[in-house]
């Protein structure tokens, strides 16, 4: 990337580039919850933190780690590994925290350079693809050493430019962050609700302890539903192959219930990631937040997904799921389901469900978990088609946004991308551009 500033190389202006380190004991002191955070190479993403996995240490073994404690405006490097290179900022709210062996903390000399600049710029195209270069060069593990991210060279354009530059990106990825939000309120809502209706039967126990319409209507009201929808449940349990389940409910299957469609990947070398065609997708990998992100197409579709099947990986590992926003062809690592009420919203909580089932293929000690055609349509499910079509009148709106706010998020994200290597290299004057 070629800039109109001079570059300056990282470590001159950082006052602390170095990795962290690991408690003694390892896993074995990791706490779900606690007052000191540990930062993980899973956690750090690019341009985003991970929650996911985040583990905590006690003050005794924090004050160990002393000299690894994070700060606000810190950037986070990965530095060994298959994640190497992924980057982001700090999040406040996780801290006070440390980090381990596989994460480097550059803290910027913030007036003379800016972290978010700093973040913006190691999230760069270009300088991804360097820092992956260098990191497999002549070494059996993906490595970046204190050295190398010193002599990172940097463009240097005036501290307030930088802080332009990283506003307008932020202001970006601000928006972003809103709509993912808002996508995992509305997908807990309706979580919360199929887990009531079909999981844990709430209606059903409410039915069988009213005596009286008062009784139904406050159960109701509690539930959060109308006493029509609720009247609609019944008030016993009966005995079924799946154990004990509402009385009329029927075990079905997800053959029975579900157009599947397994996938097959494209012979020889009829895909890459440049030329024109129809998006394709191999496996879980390609997943994004909730749609996979446009990088391979393929000239020779063979199997297709339609818009708004559910994407379910079948090989390792088995369950992840997600949402095809336009139709695109599959590889055997995927197969595509969609309720034959053509319902995502409860397509996607079935199978999401399903994810107890799932990991059993993903235990220890499995060289490759894998799930085949059968075994997949020979799934028990339970079915109630008036209690369905209840259902899916109020999740599919609530899905219905979140695909909306999808499709924005990978507008936001080609827009940010962008712009971010014109504003880098100064082609691009911050002044000229409106949000």
């Amino acid at each position: 990337m070629k800039s109109k500033w001079d570059g300056v190389k990282l470590g001159d202006y950082c006052s602390k580039i170095g990795s962290g380190s690991t408690p003694r004991g390892g896993s074995s002191v990791y706490l779900e919850t606690g007052e000191y955070a540990l930062f993980r190479s899973q956690n750090i993403l690019n341009n985003t933190f991970s929650s996911n996995g985040l583990v905590y240490i006690d003050s005794e073994a924090a004050k160990k780690l002393k000299n690894v404690s994070i700060e606000e405006d810190d950037v986070l490097l990965n530095i060994t590994g298959d994640s190497v290179a992924r980057v982001c900022k700090v999040p406040s709210q996780y801290l006070p925290a440390r980090v381990n062996q596989h994460v480097a903390i550059i803290r910027t000399k913030q007036n003379e350079l800016n972290s978010s600049y700093v973040n913006y710029y190691l999230n760069s195209q270009s300088m991804q693809n360097y820092m992956l270069s260098i990191s497999s060069a002549g070494a059996t593990r993906n490595a970046l050493t204190k050295v190398m991210i010193e002599n990172f060279e940097i463009p240097k354009p005036p501290i307030e430019i930088q802080k332009k530059i990283a506003h307008i990106l932020s202001t970006l990825d601000d928006k972003i962050e809103l709509n993912r939000k808002m996508n995992e309120t509305l997908e807990a809502m309706a979580q919360a609700l199929f887990k009531s209706w079909f999981v844990d039967f709430d209606p059903v126990h409410a039915r069988a302890k009213a005596d009286s319409d008062a009784e139904l209507e406050l159960a109701a009201k509690e539930l959060g539903i109308s006493k029509e929808i609720l009247e609609l449940f019944p008030s016993e349990f009966v005995e079924s192959e799946m154990g004990m389940i509402p009385s009329g409910w029927e075990v079905s299957t997800i053959e029975d219930e579900f157009n599947v469609t397994m996938g097959q990947s494209p012979s020889g070398k009829s895909y890459n990631e440049t030329q024109n065609g129809m998006i394709f997708f191999q496996g879980r990998r390609d997943f994004g937040t909730y749609f996979p992100s446009e990088r391979v197409y393929t000239t020779e579709p063979k199997r297709l997904a339609k818009e708004d099947d559910i994407l379910l990986s079948v090989r390792a590992p088995v369950g992840d799921i997600n949402i095809a926003m336009k139709e695109c062809c599959i590889g055997r690592g995927l197969s595509a389901l969609k309720h034959k009420s053509d319902s995502l919203g409860y397509s996607y909580l079935v199978l999401k469900n399903l994810r107890v089932y799932f990991d059993g293929y993903n235990t220890e000690g499995t060289v490759f978990g894998s799930v085949n055609q059968n075994t997949l349509k020979s799934l028990k499910i339970l079915k109630d088609e008036q209690i369905i079509q209840k259902f899916n009148k109020i999740v599919d709106p609530m899905f219905k946004q979140i695909k909306n706010n999808s499709v924005e998020i990978l507008s936001l994200q080609k827009t940010r991308d962008t712009l971010l290597p014109k504003l880098l290299s100064g082609e691009l004057d911050v002044s000229e551009v409106e949000l």
